[in-house]
């Protein structure tokens, strides 16, 4: 299986995404987890320049394709192996980032940014993606004063984000679960593992 964790800065993915890997190891999974971008030597060198605080310009296509490339690094060096081998894959962040923060968010086309990530990837995607949902205001107190490129964006930038993932959330409602993430910790990971448990089951029936 492979899910992947999505929202706004600051709505909690990492600490989900944590009790989440947890919970399915203690179902006997073996979990495999990582960033995206990131977890490979090459994604985490594009990790610093694309989020690093430095006057280097990206142009948004750039930024785009960058986000991608590293994307196309961590699928063919960990996520397909993984799978290959049964085990579940567990990442904080993918395609949809990219449809959000740079198609809706970012004046790209969204349906483009697909197009293109759906190649880089060959066409590797997940069977359930969870988005935490929350409002700027609340994500962006929760974030602190360190903020890295892309969250120094500012505000009118977030709502666009937020809006994005809302649409694709809807415009996907077979393989992406939208999550309030103004929940309590406990019970956003109640809600997630109840429904990761639907698509396990399901999975396990289309096995027999």
């Amino acid at each position: 299986m492979f899910f992947v964790f999505e929202g706004v800065d600051g709505a909690g993915k990492t600490t989900q995404l944590q009790l989440f890997a947890e919970w399915l190891n203690s179902l006997g999974h073996r979990v495999v987890t990582c960033q995206d971008p990131g977890s490979t030597q090459l994604g985490d060198e594009l990790r610093r320049l694309l989020l690093g605080n430095h006057q280097t310009p990206i142009h948004m296509r750039t930024e785009m394709m960058l986000f991608t490339t590293a994307r196309t690094q961590l699928v063919e060096e960990i996520i397909k192996p993984a799978l290959l081998v049964g085990q579940t894959v567990v990442l904080d962040r993918y395609i949809l980032s990219t449809v959000v923060y740079q198609g809706h968010a970012g004046n790209l086309k969204p349906d483009e940014v697909w197009t293109v990530n759906r190649i880089a990837t060959d066409g590797l995607l997940p069977d359930v993606t969870f988005v935490l949902d929350l409002d700027v205001q609340t994500a962006s107190q929760r974030m602190g004063k360190s903020l890295d490129r892309m969250e120094s964006r500012g505000a009118a930038y977030f709502e666009k984000v937020r809006q994005g993932f809302i649409h694709e959330a809807q415009r996907w409602p077979d393989r992406v679960e939208l999550i309030d993430a103004a929940q309590s910790v406990s019970d956003m990971q109640a809600e997630i593992r109840q429904l990761a448990s639907g698509y396990l089951a399901r999975r396990n029936n289309d096995k027999i």
